[in-house]
């Protein structure tokens, strides 16, 4: 990932607390501006719009998530070791990043959405379908779809991840393991 200027960083972050507040609707450009500490001017030299600051946004966000699924997603272990810690990577990611987790939520149900490529192209998805390909291939997973798998397992860390990330849950270590199990469980190839 490119390195991006500290003013942009601040914008983004701004952008970030404000969506989680407001909502984007409730978060014109001028708030951000002066939310993020930057001259009205200032946003628009790096964004021509709103819509352009969100999806950008959403880019840069999307960024952080592919390098925990580049870091964890280790060809070298056992699948089912990294399965392990790349389901704890992506969940310590959005436990620790309620705001992000909280604006990727809100993007893809929004219209910002609808000018993304199909969910088959997304890089972020592509890793991960690739991953569970592995797991496949290996004869360490069941031979479902690896669409499905990647659904399912990905969707069970966001949820876990928001309610302990926003206090409605405490999950000790121990949770999180017998969380992980049930999931592999699950997923994983039997005789």
């Amino acid at each position: 990932m490119e390195p991006i200027a500290e003013k942009k960083k601040a914008i983004f972050k701004s952008t970030l607390e404000l969506v989680r507040e407001n909502g984007f609707h409730g978060t014109p450009m001028s708030l951000v501006a002066k939310h993020a500490g930057v001259a009205a001017g200032t946003i628009y030299h790096y964004f021509e719009s709103k819509e352009q600051l969100i999806c950008e946004l959403f880019d840069y966000a999307q960024q952080q998530a592919i390098a925990v699924v580049e870091r964890e997603n280790c060809a070298v272990i056992p699948f089912e070791e990294c399965f392990f810690r790349l389901w704890m990577g992506l969940y310590t990611f959005y436990r620790d990043n309620t705001d992000l987790l909280k604006f990727f939520e809100q993007f893809v149900n929004s219209p910002y959405d609808t000018t993304r490529p199909p969910i088959e192209k997304d890089k972020f998805y592509s890793l991960l379908f690739q991953f569970f390909e592995r797991g496949i291939r290996e004869g360490e997973l069941r031979e479902v779809s690896p669409k499905i798998l990647a659904t399912h397992v990905h969707s069970s860390i966001i949820s876990a991840a928001k309610l302990t990330g926003f206090g409605r849950l405490k999950l000790e270590q121990s949770d999180l393991e017998q969380l992980q199990l049930l999931l592999w469980d699950g997923i994983k190839r039997t005789a």
